[in-house]
């Protein structure tokens, strides 16, 4: 049963369910670029209502498609959606702040750029990243009481294997970080940004090993062939977004 559920394509099933709920406006949200040694981290957000029916056909966890194919399915995800939005943290501010904190200011970014607020976000993993009453240091900077407060979240293991609104949010921040990666490439040939995206592939890591770390870099962690010269405590986290090991979950939810 575990592998027939791991399988299932997404669908709107929780979504519905939520809105019959009360939560008329949803939002799905996904991050990718966490476990990257280099580049941004960067959060995708798709915003649904009734009026949005079936996804567009093919819509999956953006580790599951090819690039041409998520490129390809941006623009029919962007017309099917209410809202959408990307938001991103710098290297810098990965470093300043940790990649937990960078995860609810780029996700925090994602939600100011709506035009809507959604009543509930659906978040992939089974913890609240997003969520942070205390707002301290830079994401202070955000609480100016200007913009919308941070709804209500609810987690979901393998969200982004189940609901069509958090895997269409994985395609957009997939494609839209990749193309800044691209970019990036240009300025730092040496590392191969444009193949790896910033990972720790072993092109990336020969590259580190031998010109050592730039700007673009996260150089408050511990950079695989690089001489310890960081302080931070940060680390790659294992199984990062571009394909984990780890064994199928069954779906946990709580909202906060």
């Amino acid at each position: 049963m575990a592998g027939a559920t791991a399988s299932r394509k997404p669908s709107l099933r929780v979504e519905r369910e939520l809105q019959r709920q009360g939560h008329r406006v949803l939002a799905g949200m996904d991050e990718v670029g966490r476990g990257a040694l280099a580049g941004p981290v960067s959060v995708g957000v798709v915003v649904i209502d009734e009026t949005c029916r079936t996804a567009p056909q093919g819509v999956k966890d953006s580790k599951l498609l090819s690039h041409l194919a998520r490129e390809r399915m941006v623009p029919r995800i962007e017309r099917w959606a209410l809202a959408h939005a990307v938001g991103h943290a710098s290297p810098e501010e990965i470093d300043a702040i940790g990649i937990m904190a960078a995860l609810r200011l780029a996700g925090t970014r994602a939600l100011a750029a709506l035009p809507v607020t959604p009543d509930l976000v659906i978040l992939d993993g089974n913890h609240d990243w997003l969520t942070d009453p205390e707002r301290v240091g830079l994401l202070g900077l955000l609480d100016d009481g200007t913009g919308p407060a941070t709804p209500p979240v609810t987690t979901m293991v393998k969200a982004d294997m189940k609901c069509s609104s958090v895997a269409a949010a994985s395609v957009l921040a997939k494609v839209e970080r990749d193309a800044i990666m691209v970019r990036l490439a240009a300025g730092s040939p040496a590392y191969s940004w444009e193949l790896n995206k910033g990972y720790s592939a072993p092109e990336h890591l020969a590259a580190l090993e031998q010109h050592g770390p730039c700007e673009h870099h996260r150089r408050s962690w511990r950079l695989p062939g690089v001489v310890p010269a960081q302080t931070g405590p940060e680390a790659p986290p294992v199984g990062d977004d571009e394909g984990s090991s780890t064994p199928p979950e069954t779906v946990e939810m709580s909202v906060v």
